[in-house]
């Protein structure tokens, strides 16, 4: 039975609580709400007001347009490539930073400026550098006898989708590197250290104590970078607008909302995209509790 002090504390934390849900509510249960709500209907975006109720059939129209099922490739290639090699190069820097290097300070300083510029600007600086025309890529490979012309590297080729993968692991690595670093920065060192006296060699100190205490943290990192990665929008938008070669499932539906004028169409292609972010999202998650359970027992 709960005493009249325990009660008090609640009272308390619900109304500490309450101007966040407040919030919560307003910029995120309410538009989603609307956007379920639209994506059953025949709504278009100049005349929002007129509209009349279809079920389910602009989901499944998005289901059987070939352009979905290519953006939801894009996405997926995107994801899976430039999250595996942020992840690797992530852990490599995190490990070398971690070490009593000299300049170690200097290094982190510098490894966030990638990260703190923002999406346009750095998106736009490496179009200009891979321009075919006037690129200091292109210039610095045909000096080097590498190339005999200009590569357009962000044209509507297959190239475009490894630049977008490229700027994003530029971009995004030193994330995964902050986060992999607190994980090696909170790992109990006397362990490690009784392992060098013992003389395990380093591949195995860190195959067998590192590595299985970081997964926790390297867990996380992976979970967050999954999911803003399943969103992409911004980079690949301003690399290449609406190329279906690097068009990804948030572009799909922005061109649905907003270039055809279709309400009810993008409604129903921006409901596909919070569910199958959310599906992944409960399936990683599902699969970073049972590394911990495992990891308990």
């Amino acid at each position: 039975m709960s005493t009249k002090l325990e009660r008090r504390d609640h009272r308390a934390a619900w109304l500490f609580l309450a101007p966040m849900a407040a919030a919560l509510l307003l910029v995120a249960v309410w538009p989603l709400g609307r956007t379920f709500f639209f994506a059953f209907t025949d709504a278009y975006l100049d005349d929002p007001a007129t509209y009349s109720m279809v079920g389910f059939e602009n989901f499944r129209e998005v289901f059987g347009d070939p352009s979905w099922w290519q953006s939801v490739r894009n996405t997926l290639v995107f994801t899976v490539v430039s999250v595996a090699i942020e992840t690797l190069l992530g852990l490599g820097i995190a490990l070398l930073i971690n070490e009593a290097i000299p300049g170690r300070g200097l290094v982190r300083a510098a490894m966030l400026i990638p990260w703190s510029i923002p999406v346009v600007v750095a998106t736009k600086i490496w179009d200009w550098m891979l321009n075919d025309q006037f690129g200091v890529v292109n210039k610095a490979l045909f000096e080097m006898g590498a190339i005999d012309r200009g590569i357009a590297w962000t044209s509507g080729s297959w190239l475009i989708m490894g630049v977008t993968i490229f700027i994003d692991v530029w971009m995004t690595t030193p994330f995964m590197v902050l986060l992999i670093l607190a994980g090696l920065q909170l790992m109990p060192a006397d362990i490690l250290e009784a392992a060098q006296v013992d003389g395990v060699p380093a591949w195995k100190r860190f195959w067998s104590i590192t590595l299985p205490l970081l997964r926790p943290a390297l867990g996380v990192a992976v979970l967050f970078r999954v999911l803003d990665a399943l969103r992409m929008f911004d980079l690949a938008y301003i690399l290449s607008a609406s190329n279906e070669n690097i068009m990804t499932m948030s572009i799909y539906a922005r061109n649905r909302l907003i270039s055809f004028q279709e309400l009810g169409a993008g409604s129903a292609a921006s409901t596909w995209v919070f569910l199958i972010v959310a599906l992944i999202a409960v399936v990683l998650i599902g699969l970073l509790r049972l590394d911990r359970a495992a990891g308990e027992v």
